[in-house]
C-alpha cells in the first residue's frame, strides 16, 4: 500500500501508527486527519489506498465514517478500538468490509492485519481489473449482435449470412469483428 491515510485525535497514537505503518510498509506515505470532517474531506479529495481510523475521533467515534468509506472509496478501511468495543463494532461493519483491531496494538497483531488488508485489496483490484475486462467484452458481443440483427432487417441476411459478413470484412479490413460491427450499425442505425 502506498498511500494510506490515518484518521487519529490523539497526537501520541498517531505518531504510533504512522511508526507502525512505515515498519509495515516502507515505501508508504502517510497522511493524517484528526477528525472525522477532515477525513471525509480527505478521501472526497485523495486516492489513498488505506484510511486507518483510530477511535474515537474528536468529533464522531468512528463507525459510521468507516462506513462511508468503505462505500464511497475504493480504500480499505482498519478501525482501531477499544477491546470491548471491537467485537461489536466488527459485527456492525463486516457487511462493509472494514477490518476491526482491539487496543491495545501488538506490533506483530497490527502487522498481520495490515498485510491481510494489503492482500486483500490486492485481489480485490484484481477483480475490479477482470470485471471491466468482461463488461468491455460483453460491449462487443451486444454491438456485433446489433450489427448482424440491423444486417438481417435491412439486408435479409440470415444469422449465419450475418455472421459470415462481419467475419469476412473483418478479415479483408485488417480489423476487429467489432469495428466492423460499429460501421454497419452507423450506417444502418441513423
Amino acid at each position: 500500500m502506498e498511500r494510506i491515510l490515518v484518521a487519529s485525535g490523539n497526537e501520541k497514537a498517531t505518531a504510533m501508527l504512522i511508526n507502525l505503518l512505515k515498519e509495515t510498509f516502507p515505501a508508504c506515505k502517510a497522511s493524517i486527519a484528526a477528525t472525522g470532517l477532515e477525513t471525509r474531506r480527505a478521501v472526497g479529495t485523495g486516492d489513498y489506498d488505506c484510511v486507518v481510523i483510530n477511535c474515537p475521533l474528536s468529533d464522531e467515534y468512528g463507525n459510521e465514517l468507516a462506513e462511508i468509506v468503505s462505500t464511497s472509496s475504493n480504500a480499505s478501511c482498519v478501525v482501531i478500538a477499544k477491546s470491548e468495543n471491537a467485537d461489536i463494532l466488527a459485527d456492525k461493519l463486516e457487511d462493509f468490509g472494514v477490518m476491526v483491531i482491539p487496543k491495545p496494538l501488538s506490533r506483530q497483531a497490527f502487522y498481520r492485519s495490515m498485510k491481510f488488508v494489503s492482500a486483500s485489496r490486492k485481489r480485490m483490484l484484481g477483480i475490479q481489473t477482470e470485471n471491466l475486462k468482461l463488461q468491455k467484452k460483453l460491449e462487443e458481443i451486444r454491438t456485433i449482435n446489433r450489427a448482424k440483427f440491423a444486417l438481417i432487417q435491412y439486408l435479409s441476411f440470415t444469422e449465419q449470412q450475418a455472421h459470415r459478413y462481419l467475419e469476412k470484412q473483418a478479415m479483408d479490413q485488417r480489423c476487429t469483428k467489432f469495428e466492423v460491427a460499429q460501421k454497419v450499425i452507423k450506417m444502418y442505425e441513423v
